[in-house]
């Protein structure tokens, strides 16, 4: 009898314990919905005016990005047409090497014809509506005579974007090889760029700031390109969530910019556009799947985003915790604390039902201005620039927001 009882009660136990890890894994995949996911190998999502970090996965590891690469050749045009070392009207002839990757088949392209002429601006919009590569390697040329001198066009752009640890071989993405006469010395045929999902950001971000009529190009979605007086190649934009397309997300617009396939690099995806009312860029390397699965993958992250996230001003340290509305002075002849506010106001993105003043915030003193004690030191002046305020929303990257003090706060002289 005591044998039966024992064995009840071991049975109830183990039905009571499977039901509570039965309930633990569906509170799991109940969270899971309401966070943003990208089924990619690398990823990154910002804000493109604050660089607020939305989302990020193995975001700062570097891979190849195959035809990503041609927004930062995109880049460099647009800076040397502004700097009128080209214009747009520019005719740029076609050697044979270059006419030779334009009508590859293996390769993204519209055929361009050995000793034709085409304009910059044709080849501008051939590379970025249809990522042409034979149309992305004559532009490097005329722009720098070699690869490896527009290489060093590339990287000066890159580093104004602040990126500096991309491996940068050629305009295209291609691998070094498929250059072919044009292809680096000395250089391993195999060998592709490699940026971060991160990299990628920060260069669409500057591009996007610098030059904004760039986005006029990659939001078309169809034009002619005319080959030759008797032929016409008519380019049908391969970005998937433009507008009106398939998989166009519901809650806000996309306007740009750029895939890429390479067998190293996998199928890759800059997108940005509009939603809330801020522009938003989201970078995915190496995705899972075919482009309709990476498309779709895309529209569901953005009307997630809007879905559990969403933008609010900030204006005023008041909206925040009371710890981070003034801050005490050391080494102060009269006074020991001053008022501090934002350098400007600003739009951050919070978690839908967030209350800002709840939100989890800390002063981080300017180091020139920092005491031993990691305190604010006198002097201080009125709207001079003392340090950050760092916000940690819940399931959200941490935020860093630029203040001043609002007093003059003169040193004691002991110090």
């Amino acid at each position: 009898m005591k044998k039966l009882k024992r064995a009840l009660i071991a049975f109830l136990v183990t039905i009571l314990t499977v039901n509570v890890v039965s309930l633990g894994f569906a509170n799991s995949a109940s969270a899971d919905t309401t966070k943003l996911n990208l089924n990619a190998r690398a990823a990154y999502a910002i804000d493109a005016e604050t660089g607020q970090v939305l989302y990020q996965k193995n975001a700062n590891k570097t891979y190849p990005v195959a035809s990503l690469t041609k927004v930062l050749t995109l880049a460099v045009i647009e800076q040397d047409v502004k700097n009128h070392h080209l214009s747009w009207n520019q005719k740029v002839k076609i050697t044979p090497a270059v006419a030779k990757v334009a009508n590859d088949w293996h390769f993204s392209n519209v055929p361009l014809n050995a000793g034709e002429s085409y304009t910059i601006r044709q080849l501008t919009e051939s590379m970025m509506i249809v990522s042409a590569d034979g149309s992305a390697e004559a532009l490097a040329l005329a722009d720098a005579g070699s690869t490896a001198a527009f290489n060093k066009k590339m990287q000066a752009v890159a580093k104004k974007a602040g990126v500096t640890d991309a491996k940068i071989y050629n305009m295209i993405g291609l691998a070094n090889g498929d250059l072919g006469k044009n292809s680096l010395k000395g250089v391993k045929k195999t060998a592709e760029n490699q940026f971060s999902a991160k990299d990628m950001a920060l260069i669409s971000k500057y591009l996007i700031e610098t030059y904004p009529d760039s986005l006029k190009i990659t939001k078309t979605k169809m034009a002619n390109f005319r080959v030759s007086a008797n032929q016409e190649y008519q380019m049908i934009n391969i970005n998937s969530l433009l507008p009106e397309n398939g998989f166009a997300p519901k809650n806000g617009t996309i306007d740009g910019l750029k895939t890429g396939n390479t067998d190293t690099a996998g199928k890759c995806i800059i997108s940005t556009g509009t939603f809330a009312g801020r522009r938003v860029i989201v970078v995915a390397l190496h995705t899972k799947g075919d482009w309709n699965a990476q498309s779709k993958d895309a529209q569901k992250f953005y009307e997630k985003l809007t879905e559990i996230y969403q933008p609010v001003q900030l204006t005023s340290l008041r909206q925040l915790s009371k710890n981070v509305q003034d801050a005490h002075v050391v080494h102060a002849k009269d006074k020991h604390s001053t008022g501090l506010e934002l350098t400007k106001a600003t739009t951050i993105w919070l978690p839908k039902g967030t209350v800002l003043n709840q939100v989890g915030a800390k002063l981080k003193i300017a180091q020139a201005d920092r005491s031993m004690t990691h305190q604010l030191k006198a002097p201080v002046k009125k709207g001079q620039h003392v340090g950050y305020v760092t916000l940690k929303p819940t399931g959200m990257s941490s935020i860093q927001l630029p203040f001043k003090a609002t007093d003059n706060i003169k040193k004691n002289g002991w110090f």
